[in-house]
């Protein structure tokens, strides 16, 4: 974690975007299984009752994913916006410091 402390924002955000999608191609190998409809003849009660909690454990682990990733969306969405009106209001001060601009510089002229 040290080691991202000195990247750039875009850096880092370059880094977790490959983290994320490192994670994502590993999962996609662990659940293939999951969802392989190979014909497996006659299954016995227990192997569709292993595959049925695989499946369940797969949807909790998705949901709280799914939580997760809103929550961010959320607090990026806020932080956006704190940004904007952040930038809103630097954009007014720079205006208004451009218009006294040229009043002041007449004054300057005129004694």
């Amino acid at each position: 974690m040290a080691k991202d402390a000195s990247l750039l924002p875009v850096e880092l955000r370059r880094a977790n975007h490959d983290r994320e999608h490192q994670q994502e191609r590993i999962l996609a190998e662990q659940t293939r299984g999951l969802y392989n409809l190979r014909p497996m003849g006659n299954p016995s009660i227990s192997q569709i009752a292993e595959r049925v909690d695989r499946l369940l454990l797969r949807h909790a682990e998705l949901q709280r994913t799914n939580a997760l990733l809103n929550q961010q969306v959320q607090e990026l969405t806020q932080e956006r916006d704190s940004l904007r009106s952040r930038l809103q209001a630097a954009r007014a001060r720079i205006e208004s410091l451009l218009d006294r601009l040229p009043a002041s510089a007449k004054n300057k002229e005129q004694p």
